[in-house]
């Protein structure tokens, strides 16, 4: 709306039916609870959204300072009945790497929701259109929940992006074609080890979640941030399976590699020892001194050409005896 500051991305009044309503920055200010839940969203950038955090929101230092963190990490802290959690999402905005992660910060009472943000997370757009259409929360912690299953959801399809690239890899080795698989191996194990930066310490923010004796969480809803969080988990096992999966085609790439690299050196090895004497049959005949036999026969350049060819013949021999070739 026009009266918002700088950096409010939204302010929006859950209508209790499943939509919101924008709401002005006074109706923001004057807001008190138990008059339906209030979501602001901030740009954590922009020095007036930073200002109201600080000075007029009414939240306490700790929360204010876990909000406005340069760099977090995925974690849950409780006080009472207010709630910070801190947790990271899967970047899909367009240009950018799937494994830069992008953080997502929200303080809760269970009446007030404000949450911040540097990038677009697509999750919150997922919960935006909810509210559209009239499908969305009607509570705080309805909102809560419904951002964390989105959020958990849209790790799940950039993960199986992740095993459609693996089962990619793995087909190629099988078909023995290595020529652009390191690139695509060191990509893949990047992306992984990046990923799994995070969601090893999101699945343990989760899961202490469903532990909080917040009272503004029903059991219903306990029980669905208990599947979440038991989803999470398993997004966690399936990235410690293509770390694996990867770090195995990484180890066969590298012997592949090694056993063309021996390849071409043996036969390197044998095209040496093949010359190593007619070059010093060629060197002896070539030397420029009196009594050379054959120096006035015409025919003489035939006997070289033809003792040559029978030592290579029998270097062959030796070679084919031994199963050198």
């Amino acid at each position: 709306m026009d009266d918002w500051p700088a950096g409010v991305i939204h302010a929006l009044q859950l209508d209790g039916t499943g939509g919101a309503g924008a709401v002005s920055w006074d109706e923001v200010l004057a807001w008190r609870p138990g008059e339906g839940c209030l979501w602001v969203h901030l740009h954590l950038d922009e020095p007036e959204a930073r200002a109201w955090l600080e000075e007029a929101s009414g939240l306490n230092d700790i929360a204010v300072d876990g909000l406005l963190m340069e760099e977090t990490r995925p974690r849950v802290l409780t006080r009472g009945s207010n709630l910070l959690l801190t947790l990271r999402g899967i970047n899909l905005n367009p240009g950018e790497d799937p494994e830069d992660m992008v953080s997502l910060r929200l303080w809760s009472d269970g009446e007030r929701i404000i949450s911040v943000r540097r990038r677009r997370l697509q999750s919150t757009e997922d919960l935006l259109a909810l509210l559209q259409r009239g499908d969305g929360p009607v509570s705080a912690v309805e909102l809560l929940v419904a951002w964390l299953d989105r959020l958990v959801d849209r790790m799940g399809d950039s993960i199986e992006g992740f095993e459609d690239a693996a089962l990619a890899l793995e087909e190629d080795l099988i078909a023995n074609e290595t020529g652009q698989l390191r690139g695509a191996v060191a990509l893949l194990r990047k992306r992984t080890i990046s990923v799994r930066r995070y969601l090893a310490p999101q699945r343990e923010a989760l899961a202490r979640l469903t532990a909080e004796p917040l009272t503004w969480i029903g059991e219903l809803d306990r029980l669905r941030l208990r599947e979440i969080a038991d989803r999470q988990v398993r997004l966690v096992e399936a990235i410690d399976e293509l770390r694996e999966r990867a770090a195995v085609a990484h180890d066969e790439l590298a012997a592949r590699l090694s056993e063309q690299l021996n390849a071409r050196m043996y036969l390197l090895s044998l095209v040496a020892a093949l010359f190593l004497p007619l070059g010093f049959f060629t060197g002896l005949m070539g030397i420029n001194v009196g009594g050379m036999p054959g120096v006035d026969s015409d025919i003489a350049f035939w006997f070289v050409a033809g003792g040559c060819a029978v030592a290579a013949a029998l270097v062959l021999l030796a070679f084919r005896l031994r199963r050198w070739l």
